[in-house]
């Protein structure tokens, strides 16, 4: 259920109070709140996409340098219509560092990950499509800080490598890049993979399909140790409603949690961040007390705990590729491509105690549908990126300051 009530404002919903039970009564009650802003709370458009050589259309969201400088990708348009690699300075100015051709085996279409930079200003990242291999099944690239492009790996299609990387990288302090493949794989559904500084790529895990989990869309996560965790969209022993998994550095695959799809939750699209206590945090896109999604925790124990369950209304819906960000104080912020009183999604903060403020909700003219998942600075700002809305429809790179 959506409500369609054009406002912006910050509202506050408990998880407590979206149970079944009382899911209706509470829609109708938030349909007649008049939301105020919260003291100190801004949020404020940085750039604005418009088609063309700029690009547009920007599923991943942003991460951001010293200099207060943010850097993505569009999906859509550029010089060949392929989508691009930018940097939007602190004046909100944009500047394409790479235009991807579909050519020369360049790279086609980069989608939800978020870019990964190393301490020389080096951007790493993945294209859903494009590469040497007929203009198949994706590509893992580098951009330096002069723009130049260097195509790192190309997916073959033979399927045993994977292929559609729908997410970004994730680089150890060897240099590394580790990431997963939607489909492909000796199991067909899916692969872990890690990317040497030399280019050799190594199938760490394939997913079957079955209990082991199957079709992941999101990024991985790396401890200190060298082990990587992530989610699958599907797979699991119970509905095949998803995973929570470890890989750990032998390629050895554990389960550290399977969704039923009821109350748990199902369907998790994004990935995760962990704690210093080994404790995991993510969303699924499903399920929950009203079936529009959840906030969850796993502890080290491989137990769940919904810190918050979305009722499709003002509070948002179905969050789906965004991973959440932590702050210090143990606050989780996310977006969700769905709900709010337009329908055109929200961003949103969980406090430790499960309580969710709607710090935005988004009316179109200032953005609609963010995807991507948010970066936040020193200073406590939230910087992100919708994949439509503003003045010229293509998107918009927003800014909510505390």
């Amino acid at each position: 259920m959506s409500i369609t009530r054009r406002a912006n404002g910050l509202i506050a919903v408990s998880s407590a109070t979206l149970t079944g039970a009382l899911a209706f009564a509470g829609l109708l009650t938030l349909l007649f709140i008049s939301p105020s802003s919260a003291s100190g709370q801004a949020f404020s458009l940085l750039h604005q996409f418009r088609s063309g050589p700029g690009g547009i259309n920007p599923y991943a969201g942003v991460v951001l340098d010293a200099k207060s400088n943010l850097y993505g990708t569009t999906y859509n348009d550029g010089a060949f219509a392929s989508g691009t690699v930018f940097r939007i300075n602190s004046s909100g100015k944009e500047k394409v560092l790479h235009s991807f051709s579909q050519t020369g085996g360049d790279g086609t279409f980069p989608w939800y990950g978020s870019l990964v930079r190393d301490s020389s200003g080096n951007l790493y990242g993945t294209t859903l499509t494009g590469g040497t291999y007929e203009q198949c099944c994706g590509t893992i690239f580098k951009v330096d800080a002069s723009g130049k492009e260097t195509v790192l790996y190309s997916f073959t299609g033979t399927g045993e490598d994977g292929y559609f990387p729908q997410a970004g990288v994730v680089r150890d302090p060897s240099g590394n890049l580790y990431g997963m493949s939607e489909s492909g794989g000796t199991g067909g559904a899916g692969t872990v993979f890690k990317l040497d500084t030399r280019g050799q790529e190594t199938v760490l895990y394939s997913f079957t399909g079955s209990t082991d989990g199957g079709f992941p869309q999101a990024g991985l996560v790396l401890d200190t140790k060298g082990n990587l965790y992530g989610t699958t969209s599907g797979g699991g022993s119970s509905s095949y409603a998803g995973t929570v998994f470890k890989v750990d550095s032998t390629g050895t695959e554990t389960v550290l949690y399977t969704f039923t799809g009821s109350s748990d939750g199902g369907t998790p699209q994004s990935g995760l961040i962990r704690d210093s206590r080994g404790n995991l945090y993510g969303t699924t896109s499903a399920g929950g007390a009203i079936g529009y999604g959840t906030v969850f925790k796993i502890n080290a124990q491989g137990q769940e705990t919904v810190l918050h369950s979305f009722g499709g209304g003002s509070d948002g819906a179905a969050p789906s590729e965004s991973s959440l960000v932590r702050d210090s104080a143990g606050n989780l912020y996310g977006t969700t491509p769905q709900g709010g009183f337009t329908d055109f999604g929200i961003v949103f903060k969980i406090d430790p105690k499960g309580n969710e403020t709607v710090l935005h909700t988004f009316s179109g003219s200032d953005g609609k549908i963010p995807y991507g998942t948010l970066v936040i600075d020193k200073a406590g700002n939230l910087y992100g990126t919708t994949y439509e809305g503003g003045a010229y429809g293509g998107g918009v790179v927003f800014k909510i300051a505390p």
